[in-house]
């Protein structure tokens, strides 16, 4: 079978909304340079590239428009979709290998459609960004300390490609964030992080609000990242920023 490349709009059931990803099913035959060059002619944040796997059900890589990821969230969900179409799959258990490790994927069939559903890994936090760094963080982003959720740090966090988290207070107009990019770049090179997760939680509500900036690997600006959003609920279990409630559920 010869490599179809697919584009695919996840999160959404409506065409040019969500987040798109680049899929090509079966990509055994292409060379890493190869998939490199038909992530960078796509143009998507990533691309997903499915192959065969001898300890699981599928392997995937992912590439940018310039270099290899671990991991991406909504890439995995496009990925699995059009694997489930491909293959007229019905609701089961898949799992999967990355360079973020193995992971397991739900596929559940709604009559003609598929919901899917991707178990993140575990979860790891790195020291708070202090002094300098985290001052530089502030700046690139056009903020002040102000603006920074108080008591709480900035901080690397993971559940398989990691993402910086920066909590804003909620009366901070997130829309209207205009970060120096080049600045960003620099600091992912200093603490081998190239993603920024400014995120918000709205008033009264168990609901959040963010943005993620990762100019460093050629995207400017991710619209849905499953790989923010998952390590920040993570992050506010860790920090009992969420009720007891939303913890258990999130635990």
């Amino acid at each position: 079978m010869k490599p179809q490349v697919y584009h695919v709009d996840a999160f959404t059931s409506q065409p040019f909304r969500g987040n798109s990803a680049g899929v090509v099913f079966p990509a055994d035959n292409l060379s890493e340079a190869q998939m490199q060059l038909i992530a960078r002619e796509l143009g998507h944040s990533e691309t997903a590239f499915l192959l065969h796997s001898d300890d699981s059900d599928v392997r995937i890589r992912y590439f940018t428009p310039t270099v290899e990821v671990p991991i991406c969230g909504h890439a995995t969900v496009a990925a699995h979709y059009v694997r489930a179409k491909v293959l007229g799959l019905g609701n089961c258990t898949i799992w999967q290998t990355s360079l973020a490790g193995k992971h397991r994927v739900t596929i559940e069939k709604h009559n003609d459609d598929y919901r899917i559903s991707l178990e993140q890994g575990t979860p790891g936090f790195e020291p708070p960004l202090e002094g300098e760094t985290r001052e530089a963080i502030i700046n690139a982003l056009h903020l002040t300390e102000d603006d920074i959720l108080p008591g709480l740090p900035i901080q690397v966090a993971t559940t398989g490609h990691s993402k910086v988290m920066i909590p804003l207070k909620p009366e901070v107009d997130i829309d209207a964030l205009s970060p120096d990019l080049a600045a960003l770049s620099a600091i992912s090179k200093q603490i081998g992080c190239n993603g920024f997760f400014p995120f918000q939680i709205r008033p009264g509500k168990n609901e959040t609000d963010g943005r993620m900036f990762s100019p460093a690997i050629g995207i400017v600006e991710d619209p849905v990242t499953g790989n923010a959003n998952g390590p920040m609920g993570a992050w506010l279990v860790h920090h009992n920023v969420l009720p007891p409630r939303w913890q258990r559920v999130m635990c």
